[in-house]
């Protein structure tokens, strides 16, 4: 069979544009827009119908405010996530595999009602710890080890998305300075939050807290992002400058807050929770009740 839109043939344009080798590179949004531009030049041939304009940015950018009905969809969803943390973390244990954790967490998901995984869980232990975006590996937990969690579910069709950082048996000095100071850095930033603070602002409070405590350059990534129908999406809560991160937060946003601290070779720690923008200032999504 021919693949075909108003009798022409769409398979060379997919197969020109070369997106089944990129698929797995690209975002989903990524592919969307070059599989449509490609589409588009050759309908505007066919017809002759003038310019297409591609625009970009109207559909999400209508999605950053929540409405009533996602905020109470997103409460819902941080009520249920937050009381999968204490099941989720029994899971870590000295002697058990990355890779069974994280079928677990899963499991933990489902069972607590969430329609999806809203990711691919990581669980990273010991030195794993260290990588941001970790996937689970054979690794087996031993006495010591900083593992680091990183877990989301889909509910009502909305992602929320959560971290936490266990160590397992004895816990070193390091590991202590590493969580009291994520800690920390989360705990202001996430004070920093209301209407009308600049995103990056939130980034900046992180950052300073973690220099503050003597791991300047420990923190490579973005504090936050938003959350949504999808895991990604606006506002961006990263450096003072970088696209998307210079806009002033307004009440019915809702993003993570997730700073981090990894050391190369030792370990890692990310505390990772969702937050909503209120009129007062914030309200944590996914933190157990009381």
């Amino acid at each position: 069979a021919v693949l075909e839109l108003w009798g022409i043939k769409i398979g060379p344009i997919i197969a020109g544009l070369g997106l089944f080798g990129v698929a797995v590179a690209l975002g989903a949004q990524d592919l969307f827009k070059n599989l449509i531009s490609g589409i588009l030049v050759l309908v505007e041939k066919r017809f002759k119908i003038g310019d297409w304009i591609l625009v970009e940015g109207i559909i999400e950018g209508s999605r950053v405010i929540k409405d009533e009905d996602e905020i109470a969809c997103f409460r819902a969803a941080g009520r249920l996530i937050a009381s999968a943390i204490d099941p989720i973390i029994e899971l870590v244990r000295k002697g058990r595999k990355e890779l069974d954790i994280a079928s677990g967490i899963d499991s933990v998901l489902a069972w607590k009602g969430f329609e999806d995984r809203a990711f691919s869980t990581m669980v990273a232990s010991g030195p794993n710890s260290a990588l941001p975006h970790a996937r689970p590996s054979d690794r087996v937990v031993s006495d010591g080890d900083l593992v680091l969690l990183d877990f989301g579910g889909v509910y009502g069709g909305y992602c929320v998305d959560v971290s936490r950082t266990v160590c397992v048996g004895s816990v070193s000095e390091q590991a202590g300075r590493f969580y009291s100071a994520v800690a920390e850095a989360q705990k202001r930033a996430i004070a920093e939050v209301a209407p009308g603070v600049v995103a990056s602002k939130v980034d900046d409070v992180a950052r300073a807290v973690l220099a503050e405590r003597g791991f300047p350059e420990a923190f490579g990534h973005g504090t936050g992002h938003g959350l949504g129908l999808e895991i990604h999406e606006a506002p961006r809560i990263g450096r003072r400058g970088q696209p998307g991160c210079d806009v002033a937060l307004e009440v019915g946003m809702v993003f993570t807050v997730e700073p981090g601290l990894y050391v190369p070779g030792v370990g890692g720690v990310r505390i990772e929770d969702d937050v909503l923008v209120t009129e007062e200032g914030s309200e944590v999504l996914t933190r157990p009740e009381g």
